[in-house]
């Protein structure tokens, strides 16, 4: 695997560690990264960190019900599919979710073919609507293959990088990844805190802006 390659990540919110078992074995069979989540509100705390794929949500659960818990990803997360893991197939249930933001469902007990196509098609659904921003804002002189790649590397870290660390990660001249970072940040996907160090060398650090999380 490339340096600028990243695995699917997965967060999974179930009460039930069998659950837990089962969904790690798919990721491991998937070559995908599956953390796990017994306590909805401790997980609501590590989403940004993480920048999940797709979060898989169980309805039932104690202190916080999946409902509740969609209710909040989605104050704050809103482009993240959400597959709800349910046993109730009630169409009022499923309507509630579907207003609350839920993007598919998938039934308990687990069938493992059928959860996997689902989070493929959300997967591919997800990579086609960031193909199409990222179309959207590029202009003459930006290659859309290089900005897709150095866009993917900018979402997924969870704090702060420089441009070296960038550059080493999606393989890049450093002149390159200057001017793709530029560019991102005038599209205000990024923001900036400034620094110096060796002289051509400006030691700004960039991460991904927190209001993109509202988009």
């Amino acid at each position: 695997m490339k340096k600028s390659e990243r695995k699917t990540t997965i967060l999974a919110i179930d009460d039930e560690k069998d659950i837990h078992y089962t969904l790690q074995a798919i990721g491991k069979a998937m070559n995908w990264l599956v953390y796990t989540e017994s306590d909805p509100l401790t997980a609501l705390a590590r989403i940004y960190d993480l920048k999940p794929d797709v979060i898989l949500l169980d309805y039932h659960m104690p202190r916080c019900n999946g409902l509740a818990a969609l209710r909040e990803i989605r104050k704050v997360h809103r482009d993240i599919p959400v597959i709800v893991l349910t046993v109730d197939e009630r169409q009022e249930a499923s309507d509630e979710f579907l207003d609350a933001g839920a993007n598919d469902f998938a039934n308990k007990p687990i069938r493992v073919p059928d959860l996997v196509a689902r989070i493929n098609v959300h997967l591919q659904l997800l990579q086609k609507q960031q193909e199409l921003q990222l179309s959207a804002f590029a202009t003459k002189g930006v290659n859309l293959a290089t900005l897709k790649l150095v866009y993917a590397y900018c979402q997924k870290q969870a704090g702060w990088f420089t441009i070296d660390e960038a550059a080493v990660n999606v393989g890049l001249a450093y002149q390159t990844t200057v001017r793709y970072l530029q560019y991102l940040l005038g599209q205000k996907k990024l923001e900036v805190m400034s620094g110096y160090g060796k002289i051509g060398r400006p030691r700004n650090k960039y991460r991904w802006a927190r209001e993109n999380e509202l988009l």
